[in-house]
């Protein structure tokens, strides 16, 4: 059991069961199946099981053995470190679509950090046995895999660049362009609360406040009912750009 505060996490994995067929629609959506044929992404569809989590829920914890490829079918979960003094850090933070185990499917090493539910969520699970027996029928996905990786290493870096080359509005403003839908205006994909985001940028809610109202005057954002909308990406682009 990981404790956060005072709130205790336990691991509740009931499962439930979903079609076939709705199972291979879904996956036939995320990158790492997307380039399939229907018939390859449903051999990997009838490999899953479904699992639910309420909020709040432990699905897995750092140091557990990895052994599955887990998909966000519904809900959201947040991908966390926590510090002997109890501080968290957000890695990430995944809605429908996104996975989280690819290391595991590769080395079955054990987990690197914790992942909690914090909405009510459902996710496809995929065993690494199972997978690696499929990808030899399909290896076209191990491509997908590989570029997968790519991208979460790139996003890794630039991470660790803003962290140190980044002022506190930087990072802020690095955070919201990276989980915005394209064009101008924008809105969040996610919902991320002020707390989240000093989370996952190492910043206290009060500073992140502080940016996100100064965005706001300065006509970068606007804000209605706690959603968020880039209304001059460009601006916001300089905002997040590393300054002499």
């Amino acid at each position: 059991m990981v404790t956060t505060g005072t709130i205790p996490l336990r691991q509740m994995p009931p499962t439930m069961s979903v079609s076939l067929e709705r199972i291979t629609d879904f996956l036939s959506t995320v990158p790492l199946f997307r380039e399939l044929d229907r018939t390859a992404v449903r051999g990997f569809a009838a490999l899953t099981r479904e699992q639910r989590y309420g909020k709040g829920s432990l699905i897995v914890t750092e140091g557990d053995e990895g052994e599955a490829l887990f998909v966000v079918r519904s809900g959201e979960v947040k991908v966390i470190l926590i510090g002997d003094d109890g501080r968290e850090v957000i890695l990430d933070v995944l809605s429908v679509g996104d996975h989280f185990g690819e290391l595991s499917l590769i080395d079955g090493r054990p987990r690197s950090a914790h992942v909690v539910a914090t909405q009510a969520s459902a996710l496809l699970v995929l065993r690494r046995a199972d997978f690696r027996r499929q990808v030899e029928q399909s290896p076209s996905v191990a491509w997908g895999l590989m570029v997968e990786l790519s991208r979460r290493l790139r996003q890794a870096d630039g991470t660790i660049g803003s962290l140190v080359l980044l002022d506190v509005p930087g990072r802020v403003a690095k955070v919201l362009l990276e989980n915005a839908t394209p064009g101008e205006p924008a809105r969040m994909v996610k919902q991320l609360t002020h707390q989240t985001i000093a989370h996952m940028i190492g910043a206290s809610r009060e500073t992140v406040s502080r940016a996100m109202a100064e965005f706001q005057d300065k006509g970068m954002i606007s804000v209605q009912r706690r959603v968020v909308t880039i209304v001059n990406r460009q601006a916001l682009e300089a905002r997040a750009r590393a300054r002499a």
